[in-house]
């Protein structure tokens, strides 16, 4: 039996220069469930429809009418708006089971996002957008125990080695798989932007 391959990030990092917020997932699906080249680029991922609903009280404001594809140009635009980087916490990843479930893949090269961090030197803010992302972020930031879902916690080694505060925000996952309605995870991110 051969080792099963070891996958590498198929996107670059989106980080505009005067970031505040860097969302975090784990790792994209495999690349036939995209619907764009972005950051959560799976149709039936929830997390557009979630930053539709929120921002323009629309969830289907990304979504390309007619086609299932989000608007990629519009999503771009957003998130330079608002100051949204992405990325994801893992580099190089074995998917075990050929899809992007967490359960199923093993990180190989975690990222180094103190790196992604001092690109941006007005960014304060971490999201995790699930269960394995903010799992690995605790043992990057040197974060004892993961926050509850919807709340945060503030990052003494990145005070240390970054001279800024950071904050560490957990999200629900946006996947359709993490059983809670769109209108209840975008109650949780709501909290981002109180």
């Amino acid at each position: 039996m051969s080792e099963l391959p070891i996958e590498t990030h198929p996107l670059q990092p989106f980080l505009p220069e005067h970031a505040q917020w860097l969302f975090l997932g784990s790792f994209p699906p495999p690349q036939a469930r995209w619907s764009m080249l972005f950051f959560y680029p799976n149709f039936i991922n929830d997390f557009w429809r979630i930053m539709g609903y929120l921002f323009f009280d629309d969830r289907e404001y990304f979504v390309v009418q007619g086609e299932k594809r989000f608007d990629q140009s519009a999503i771009e635009a957003f998130a330079r708006d608002k100051g949204f980087a992405f990325f994801d916490t893992a580099t190089k990843v074995r998917r075990l089971k050929g899809n992007a479930s967490d359960a199923f893949l093993e990180i190989i090269e975690p990222t180094d996002v103190g790196s992604l961090l001092a690109a941006m030197p007005s960014c304060k803010n971490i999201i995790t957008t699930g269960g394995l992302a903010g799992e690995t972020l605790c043992r990057m930031l040197g974060v004892e125990q993961l926050p509850k879902i919807g709340e945060f916690v503030f990052c003494p080694q990145a005070q240390h080695s970054l001279g800024r505060d950071i904050i560490f925000w957990r999200m629900p996952s946006s996947s359709r798989a993490y059983p809670l309605k769109l209108e209840k995870k975008a109650e949780y991110y709501a909290r981002l932007f109180e």
